[in-house]
């Protein structure tokens, strides 16, 4: 090993860089001709399956596995990675019937996975093997060949499983989504298996669960006069009010930014009503959308405020761009 390194310019740098993503693309658009009638029977054997899904794979290929096993968990079908040594000294013991196995293996010839591949073959499991090998004992012995064949390693001595981790990687996501589809699931589904965070929020939290609501929604009836306008804004501090008739259904909405407009046109206010300032038909939406609807609809609208009503059109409830930030919702 040099310790000192070799000296690269930065042309070089890039120049190498650029070749690895190319490398790498390219085996992943090789990918395209491996999903066959292999891949449809790979689809039908976990989505028939009354069990779940056990991922296995020694080195770089066990870290995919993993990363694959996530995904299938996250989108509808139970999954679990098991390591081979540790599925021979016991773990086997986790396996039922019911279960699908895939293998994963660059080569298709490792020592521990050609011992496992005939333990699964005596429980009467359905093993698909994900390998480049064609000609191994894993193909084989196995029900179903997901071939992710690469032509080269991005690495310069073809040592580093590089292209053939990022083609099983890609061919793993291929049948994560093709079994989401075929579930049907859903984003309210997806909501449910990620409660925590951003994304949970935008995918479950509704507008009635963070809104403001009864008292603390700022309300003017359309007669009211500057002074009433402004302590009402300035009370519930949202810098906003919803402005209703006497039946209480809404009909205008006025803003810090409506009052600063008025100021900069005449200083003559003490007989203007809520009515004369209102902005007319404002924008509204109501309860039961996903609160990131909401903030959607108020990047759209290029406003801070969303007003909540109900048939009636009488205001049941305010949003603010702030309050839903804070909340961790974000625009996208």
């Amino acid at each position: 090993m040099n310790l000192e390194g070799n000296v690269l310019t930065p042309d070089e740098i890039i120049k190498k860089g650029r070749e690895v993503i190319k490398i790498e693309a390219e085996a992943v658009a090789k990918l395209i001709d491996s999903v066959n009638d292999e891949f449809v029977r790979a689809v039908d054997v976990v989505y028939n399956s009354g069990g779940r899904v056990v991922l296995t794979g020694m080195g770089k290929s066990g870290l995919i596995a993993r990363k694959i096993v996530a995904t299938l968990n996250s989108t509808g079908t139970a999954a679990i990675y098991m390591h081979p040594t540790d599925a021979l000294h016991g773990d086997l013991g986790m396996v039922r019937s019911e279960d699908v196995v895939i293998i994963i293996s660059k080569s298709g010839a490792t020592e521990e996975l050609t011992k496992l591949l005939l333990m699964f073959k005596r429980l009467g499991v359905k093993i698909i093997a994900m390998t480049g090998n064609v000609d191994s004992q894993l193909v084989r012995e196995s029900d179903i060949f997901l071939n992710i064949n690469v032509k080269e390693e991005a690495c310069p001595h073809d040592l580093t499983p590089t292209s053939s981790t990022t083609a099983a990687l890609v061919m793993g996501d291929a049948l994560a989504v093709a079994l989401l589809e075929k579930r049907g699931f859903t984003a309210e589904d997806f909501a449910l298996l990620h409660p925590g965070g951003s994304l949970g929020k935008r995918l479950s939290l509704k507008i009635e669960e963070i809104m403001i609501r009864g008292d603390g929604i700022p309300i003017v009836k359309e007669e009211a006069n500057l002074k009433d306008i402004i302590f009402e804004m300035t009370s519930k501090r949202l810098g906003t009010t919803c402005v209703v008739n006497p039946d209480g259904k809404l009909t205008g909405i006025i803003t810090d930014g409506d009052l600063r407009r008025l100021l900069e046109r005449t200083m003559d206010v003490k007989d203007l009503r809520a009515s004369d300032i209102m902005t007319q038909n404002p924008k509204t939406t109501k309860k039961g959308h996903l609160a990131s609807f909401a903030l959607q609809h108020m990047e759209n609208h290029k406003i801070t405020s969303l007003i909540i009503v109900d048939d009636n059109k009488t205001p049941v409830g305010i949003l603010h761009l702030h309050d839903l930030i804070n909340i961790g919702l974000q625009i996208r």
